[in-house]
């Protein structure tokens, strides 16, 4: 009956004027009032839920079905009251020997509802509101309950056993292969990868990519020596004989630009000579001088096997060389190649680059029909297939899936299990028990009825025993 009622708590008027609850402290000095309060129209607002979070419609009716149970079971511990009191005054009267059995069993009803009601009382408060130990045993050991669970799902949930058994079981690599297989699903996968990669590079931001890719480029060319390399690269282009067109374009464009050009030729041999020559003389030189280098350029330009180009042949072939062995080349060619980075219009050039990348990337992923997006879909596609038909890639992928989640689960057990146990700590004490009354409230009242009618049957048994014993 006290349960019944304390469903209801009882409104005081405060010196303010407002309604308040009273409640008692715990016996551990753990809860909480969670004091409900009377808003502007005189309605009666829900108790502050604190961190658990709100009671919603959900939960009003769940706790007015928790109200209805408890008020099932009052009232069955009070029909077992009121029948063992007839029958008691029934015996009294010189009733038949029925009267005995009827109150025996109402008795023993009575003793196993109360006993229930009890147990499922204490869960959430003290019953009669007495500090009784080991009662209230939701609100004060709420945070130890809390630890327990965390506890719980560590040792039974996040164990690499369980995880990896559950993920065997599961089949991870199959199930993906088979979904990726189906062209529709490649299209949505495609399309959600470039929608989070247009995304994050709309997130990036430019200054900051150019600052990184720029160092990142300066250093790298920093640490690597260059002339090796080119020494190598120019010793199989000569050999391959790769430069012969560089050089035919060189003679054909010196050729066609003598051509056009006598009139500067001239100039030039003219202007650098002496003062005392006569001009007669700087004319004729110059002729001359300009007919020997169109002369040289056009048989360079013709003639495949002339001497000159065996000369740049020997050369690029020495330079090779002196650019994979010579020590002075080499350091001279890693001071140009610092001298070149470390001009302004080279930094930003480099840096200037990621805006072309990025542009040419966003475009790519917009357009369904882009390279991108058309090769993105086939491998994934390809993949799908791959891991619906073969086994040892199915195998491979589930163990680096298992790998990575028993990884995952044993270094971070404790901060995954902490979430429970730091959530449980600061939710507030009474209002969560009275969440979690919510919820299973309704069925702990089932409890007291089979308590009132298991204590029934208890009684009346035992009753009968007796008699038969000694009758």
């Amino acid at each position: 009956m006290t349960d019944g009622k304390a469903a209801a708590r009882s409104e005081t008027p405060g010196p303010n004027g407002r309604t308040g609850t009273g409640t008692s402290e715990t016996s551990a000095g753990k809860g909480t009032s969670a004091g409900a309060r009377a808003g502007a129209g005189g309605g009666r607002r829900p108790p502050n839920p604190g961190p658990l979070g709100t009671f919603t419609a959900a939960d009003e009716e769940r706790s007015r079905g928790v109200r209805r149970m408890k008020t099932i079971a009052t009232g069955a511990l009070l029909l077992m009251a009121t029948v063992f009191v007839l029958a008691k005054w029934a015996q009294h009267e010189g009733a038949g020997a029925w009267s005995g059995y009827v109150a025996a069993a109402a008795e023993a009803g009575m003793v196993g509802a109360l006993a229930d009601w009890f147990a499922v009382t204490a869960l959430f408060r003290h019953p009669l509101r007495l500090p009784i130990p080991h009662t209230a045993i939701i609100p004060t050991k709420k945070d130890q309950l809390g630890h327990t669970l965390g506890e719980f799902v560590g040792e039974n949930f996040l164990s690499s056993a369980v995880v990896r058994s559950r993920l065997q079981a599961v089949g991870i690599a199959g199930r993906l292969g088979a979904w990726l297989a189906e062209p529709e699903h490649a299209d949505r996968v495609t399309s959600e990868l470039s929608t989070a990669l247009r995304g994050a590079l709309a997130v990036l931001r430019d200054s900051d990519v150019q600052a990184v890719v720029g160092e990142a480029i300066t250093r790298r060319a920093d640490a690597q020596e260059i002339a090796p390399g080119l020494g190598s690269m120019l010793e199989r282009v000569v050999a391959d004989q790769g430069h012969r067109r560089v050089v035919d374009l060189v003679c054909a464009r010196a050729a066609q630009w003598l051509e056009e050009h006598s009139d500067s030729v001239m100039e030039a041999v003219t202007g650098g000579a002496p003062g005392w020559t006569p001009r007669f003389v700087d004319r004729r030189v110059g002729d001359r001088v300009y007919r020997e280098l169109l002369r040289f350029v056009t048989e360079m330009r013709d003639m495949p096997e002339h001497p000159a180009r065996g000369a740049i042949d020997r050369f690029l072939t020495d330079f090779a060389a002196d650019l994979r062995t010579d020590p002075q080349t080499r350091a001279r060619v890693e001071r140009l190649k610092s001298d070149v980075l470390g001009r302004g219009e080279v930094q930003d050039l480099i840096s200037s680059s990621w805006n072309s990348v990025r542009s040419m990337i966003v475009a790519a992923a917009e357009d369904e029909r882009s390279e991108l997006r058309v090769r993105a879909r086939v491998s994934l596609l390809s993949l799908g297939q791959r891991m619906a038909s073969d086994g040892r890639l199915r195998g491979k992928i589930d163990g680096w899936i298992e790998d990575a989640a028993v990884y995952v689960v044993t270094t971070y057990r404790a901060e995954i299990t902490s979430l429970i146990t730091e959530t449980v700590a600061g939710w507030d004490a009474e209002h969560t028990s009275k969440k979690i009354e919510a919820h299973i409230g309704r069925d702990l009242q089932f409890i007291r009825l089979n308590g009132t009618v298991v204590g029934s049957l208890a009684g009346l048994v035992i009753y009968a025993l007796v008699n038969l014993v000694t009758g």
